[in-house]
C-alpha cells in the first residue's frame, strides 16, 4: 500500500466509524473540520460555541517574555551584555511575563454543529473549576485516541514529504490534512489568505507550504509545460 503524507476525508470517516463514544468521534471530526491545533481544541469551552452563528471561538494563549534594562528600561535581547540604551553592563535583568491572547472565530459545518449540540445536551462536556471544557482530556490522551482510531480504521502511518520520516496519525496530521484539503479545493491568492487566517499562521510562507504538499503547485507547473501542442525540439 502506497504511503500518504496526510489523511484524507475518507480516512477521517473511517476513523469516526471506529469511535465508540461521542467524545472520541467529535475529537477526530473537529480536528479535521476546524483545522485547529490540539492545544486550541482542548481549551474550547461550551461558551465558545455559537450554535446560532455556526461558529467556534478559538482562544490561543501565548506567553511573551519581556526583558528590560534595570537602569533605563531599554528593551533587551536575551544575548545582550551591555544595554544599548545607557551602555551599562547588564548583570541583572527585569523579566515579566505578559500574556498575549489571540482570538479567532472559525466557521463550522452544520452537521458538525448539530453533533456538538447533541453532545452538549447529553452532558458530554467536563466541568473543571468554573469552566465547562468540551473534552476535558490532556494532549497525551488526545494523541492516543487519534492514533488508536487510525490503527483500528486500518490507516497506514504517514510519511513526512520533506524528511521522509514515517509517523503515526496524530492530531497535528489531521490539522495538516485539513490544510491540504483546503488548498486542493482552492489554491487562489484569496483562498490561501483565508486559510492563513483560519489556521492562525502569522507568516504566509507557513501556509504556502501546504500548496507544495498537496502536489497542486507541481501539477499546474507541469501542465503548463505540456498543456499546449509543442512545435517539436
Amino acid at each position: 500500500m502506497m504511503m500518504k503524507a496526510y489523511p484524507e476525508p475518507e480516512d477521517i470517516k473511517r476513523m469516526e466509524k471506529e469511535a465508540t463514544n461521542w467524545r472520541d468521534f467529535l475529537l477526530v471530526r473537529m480536528l479535521f473540520h476546524l483545522g485547529c491545533r490540539i492545544s486550541e481544541l482542548l481549551s474550547i469551552e461550551t461558551k465558545d460555541i455559537d450554535l446560532m452563528a455556526g461558529t467556534v471561538t478559538i482562544r490561543h494563549l501565548k506567553i511573551r517574555l519581556k526583558v528590560s534594562c534595570p537602569k533605563c528600561g531599554f528593551r533587551l535581547g536575551k544575548h545582550h551584555t551591555y544595554c544599548p540604551g545607557c551602555g551599562s553592563e547588564v548583570k541583572d535583568v527585569i523579566t515579566a511575563e505578559k500574556e498575549h491572547k489571540r482570538v479567532r472565530t472559525l466557521p463550522l459545518d452544520k452537521e458538525s454543529l448539530d453533533m456538538l449540540k447533541e453532545y452538549i445536551e447529553r452532558g458530554g462536556p467536563v466541568k473543571k473549576g468554573d469552566k465547562y471544557l468540551l473534552f476535558g482530556i490532556n494532549r497525551h490522551r488526545a494523541w492516543q485516541i487519534v492514533r488508536d482510531l487510525a490503527e483500528k480504521a486500518g490507516i497506514p502511518r504517514l510519511v513526512n514529504p520533506e524528511t521522509g520520516r514515517v509517523h503515526y496519525v496524530s492530531p497535528h496530521r489531521l490539522r495538516n490534512g485539513f490544510a491540504v484539503n483546503a488548498v486542493k479545493r482552492d489554491d487562489s491568492g484569496d483562498g490561501l489568505r483565508l486559510l492563513q487566517e483560519h489556521l492562525g499562521h502569522s507568516s504566509f510562507n507557513t501556509t504556502a507550504r501546504y500548496r507544495k504538499v498537496s502536489g497542486e503547485e507541481s501539477r499546474k507547473w507541469y501542465d503548463k509545460l505540456w498543456g499546449e501542442d509543442q512545435d517539436g525540439a
